[in-house]
């Protein structure tokens, strides 16, 4: 049987707010079903594929749709060398630029006056992974990005503070770990040991579905092709 024609598909979308959504390859538009489908998601994959937009993009449609009572949005805060305790400002002057790009996508989907009144309420946290200890997960949809760095022990405990009514996904470039040598990345062990189990479902992007510049697919699949032979 022949595949179907990739002009004659319908791939999924959401309507927020301020725009529609829609998924621009079969991979977009699987990841889109498998957040419908499954409790936890995994989507993996290099930078520009969409696999953290499309989840803030399905995370606002579900508060929307009362489907959970708030948004979570968490990220390691351990990035490229840089470490919480020894950058300047506050704790909100730190934890900031590890946010942003989840803050430009709710911007985005839906404006800054809202996105603020929903901040206000609790409705959307933003926060770094290390402030989910002892916390219960509860009616929450919970993104959490960057997460090839975290470590086993953080992967573990963000997964296991999952509640009933909630949905996490979780998304990565595998190829893309700032962790201190010899520390494991907690993304690829959760990969290694949860791809089967019931209720999980894994979304593995490519250099084919970067939706920047074509420069940027191109740059990616040079990178990629270096790495195979090295």
């Amino acid at each position: 049987m022949s595949e179907p024609d990739e002009q004659n598909i319908e791939y999924e979308r959401v309507q927020a707010p301020l725009k529609q959504v829609t998924a621009k390859s079969r991979a977009q538009s699987e990841y889109m079903h498998a957040i419908d489908k499954a409790d936890v998601v995994f989507g993996i994959g290099p930078a520009g594929t969409g696999k953290t937009y499309l989840a803030v993009a399905k995370a606002v449609d579900a508060l929307i749709n009362d489907e959970v009572s708030r948004i979570m949005l968490v990220r390691p805060v351990v990035e490229a060398g840089e470490n919480l305790g020894f950058l300047p400002g506050d704790i909100g002057q730190k934890i900031d630029p590890y946010l942003r790009p989840l803050y430009d996508a709710l911007y985005e989907l839906l404006g800054f006056e809202r996105v603020t009144k929903l901040i206000e309420k609790n409705a959307i946290e933003l926060a770094p992974l290390a402030y989910m200890r002892g916390r219960t997960l509860s009616d929450a949809f919970v993104i959490m990005d960057e997460a090839q760095n975290t470590t086993v022990a953080q992967m573990k405990m963000l997964l296991t503070r999952t509640g009933f009514g909630s949905k996490v996904v979780i998304t990565g470039d595998v190829s893309q770990v700032d962790l201190p040598k010899g520390t494991y990345s907690g993304l690829k062990h959760a990969l290694s040991i949860l791809r089967n189990v019931n209720g999980i479902l894994v979304t593995q992007f490519s250099g084919k579905d970067i939706v920047r510049h074509p420069l940027v697919q191109r740059i990616v699949e040079a990178y990629d092709k270096n790495e195979r032979h090295s």
